[in-house]
């Protein structure tokens, strides 16, 4: 762990939180990732439980809080969902569908952006939507990077296989056929953060009667342009602030 700001206890906090965003992490994973003692981390991590900053999940794994929902939507931004945006309506502009931002949160994952095909048969997702991480593009995209215990775990009942995520993280980008809604076709690729690890997945979608049974095929090449964009965006911004 890298000792920033001069502010122990704060620093540990905040290495804490960098570890969960990926999802549900036990006491272990958490003194593994980052390299705190047990104990610290312990009672770290039952402080921020107290001030909503953590949560417990069913399995009693650590989770970021509600708390960090309620004070990213004070602070009126999100980097994130402002710059995908633009992308995601010249995405949806350039193939005529439906298009989307994911986040994993929890055990599902959550639709924080999006761009609706006008007119027409369309697959409609409004934003707060949460999904299965069992099924869907955009599932096996923010499944595919994990650690191989989380991806054990998430592959527990899931639609799509081991295989199946080792040609993804293969090729780069993600297909699925009524995985998630029957008669429903998506392409998803990864949105990747400052450090390169996938913090979002973006997809496309519609009914496989126009995306026919290789939507991948049609359509892998915008949809993985767009998510590269969207992370050199990200990426300047960063720079900037």
């Amino acid at each position: 762990m890298t000792i920033g700001s001069g502010v122990g206890v704060l620093d540990k906090a905040a290495a804490i939180l960098n570890a969960l965003e990926n999802g549900p992490t036990s006491l272990s994973q958490l003194v593994e990732l980052t390299e705190i003692s047990r104990p610290t981390v312990h009672r770290i991590a039952q402080s921020l439980v107290h001030h909503g900053l953590v949560g417990r999940d069913m399995h009693g794994r650590f989770e970021l809080g509600n708390r960090l929902v309620e004070l990213a939507s004070a602070a009126g931004e999100d980097r994130l969902v402002s710059a995908a945006g633009p992308v995601l309506i010249k995405l949806r502009d350039l193939t005529g569908e439906s298009t989307q931002i994911f986040r994993k949160q929890g055990d599902y994952r959550v639709c924080i952006a999006s761009a609706e095909r006008p007119i027409g048969l369309r697959d409609t997702i409004p934003v707060g939507t949460q999904l299965s991480m069992k099924a869907g593009s955009a599932a096996q995209i923010l499944l595919a990077w994990e650690d191989n215990e989380r991806m054990v775990e998430g592959l527990h009942h899931a639609r799509f296989t081991p295989t199946i995520l080792a040609g993804v993280r293969r090729r780069g980008w993600a297909q699925s056929l009524g995985e998630r809604e029957p008669g429903v076709a998506s392409v998803s690729a990864p949105v990747r953060g400052q450090s390169g690890r996938v913090i979002a997945a973006l997809s496309l979608s519609g009914p496989i009667e126009r995306l026919t049974r290789q939507p991948g095929k049609i359509h892998h090449e915008a949809v993985t342009s767009a998510a590269h964009e969207l992370s050199e965006l990200l990426r300047i911004q960063n720079d900037r602030a």
